[in-house]
């Protein structure tokens, strides 16, 4: 953007944090503030209030910060048609992804993504679905990759492709006598679960809800913050656990995790989260149907792994 300044403001004013627009921007704090302090200057007036650790708008920054609004989704109208004339896709992308789909499924996508279109930047942020979905309402990103439910309406949802559920547990256990596992069958034995906000969680404890078992009867023994971490806990023989299929292929394949399907099956969407109101780059529209396309071939590629 030719006026850094606009957009430096635009960033604190959108996040009502110094601290935080600057991790967003990757610059200094006090890069930030200068930015800030410089616009201030040009208008001649404050553009925030600094109060005890907080910060907010004056009545002269609603105006900078309404009209900024403005003027960004404009250059991104007018990158975005010029780029339609010259066939040039250039530009930066923010995208945030829920835990299990950055470890095991973006890497691939944006490397290929990236090759393709070598002038376009790509920020990969990472965290549970519940914060990739804060992210998209605050616009600290312009495109997430979550796999659990999106309930908030004034976001747009578009499925990217679907992903099988299994259970796990340790080599040794009576679940390898089975060829299927219940919902019934997950009371008896110990449970290994994500944390709370997670993806994975929600779709499990709602799968449990909606064939009539009650989920808070599940003896969970241990609340794990990542797909790692549960494939840890119950490779140690902890529990068993409801994973995406795709997160233990390796184990599945060294014999490390024996893996059984629910009975009934359970499967979930993984989809893209982006504001509605929002303006679409074309970079955005490009990546869109480029990881549906991508992830949809990767997810037919991955077998079904009944018995190990």
């Amino acid at each position: 953007m030719a006026d850094r300044r606009l957009q430096v403001f635009h960033t604190v004013a959108r996040l009502l944090s110094f601290t935080k627009a600057a991790d967003t921007l990757h610059m200094t704090q006090p890069a930030v503030t200068f930015q800030v302090k410089q616009l201030e200057e040009q208008f001649n007036t404050r553009l925030f209030d600094r109060t005890h650790n907080r910060i907010s708008l004056t009545e002269a920054g609603m105006v900078v910060y309404d009209y900024s609004e403005r003027i960004i989704s404009l250059y991104g109208e007018m990158s975005n048609r010029v780029g339609e004339m010259t066939g040039d896709l250039r530009g930066h992308l923010f995208i945030g992804a829920s835990t299990t789909i950055a470890e095991y499924m973006l890497p691939r996508v944006l490397g290929d993504f990236k090759m393709k279109y070598p002038d376009v930047q790509v920020r990969m942020y990472v965290g549970n679905t519940d914060k990739i979905v804060h992210m998209i309402e605050d616009n600290s990103i312009d495109l997430g990759l979550v796999e659990g439910l999106v309930t908030n309406k004034s976001l747009a949802t578009l499925k990217c492709c679907m992903d099988s559920m299994i259970v796990i547990a340790h080599p040794d256990h009576v679940l390898g006598t089975h060829e299927s596992v219940t919902p019934q069958d997950l009371l008896d034995y110990p449970f290994v679960s994500r944390e709370e906000g997670s993806g994975t969680r929600e779709v499990t404890m709602e799968y449990l809800n909606q064939v009539g078992v009650d989920a808070n009867d599940l003896n969970i023994t241990m609340e794990l913050g990542s797909p790692e971490a549960v494939k840890g806990a119950v490779e140690g023989g902890l529990g068993v656990a409801v994973v995406s299929e795709a997160t233990v292929l390796k184990e599945l394949a060294l014999g490390t995790l024996l893996a059984r399907p629910l009975d009934p099956p359970l499967a979930r969407p993984y989809s893209f989260v982006y504001q509605k109101q929002k303006f679409r780059s074309l970079v955005m529209d490009e990546f869109l149907e480029f990881a549906k396309d991508r992830c949809s071939r990767d997810m037919l590629s991955v077998p079904v792994r009944r018995e190990v």
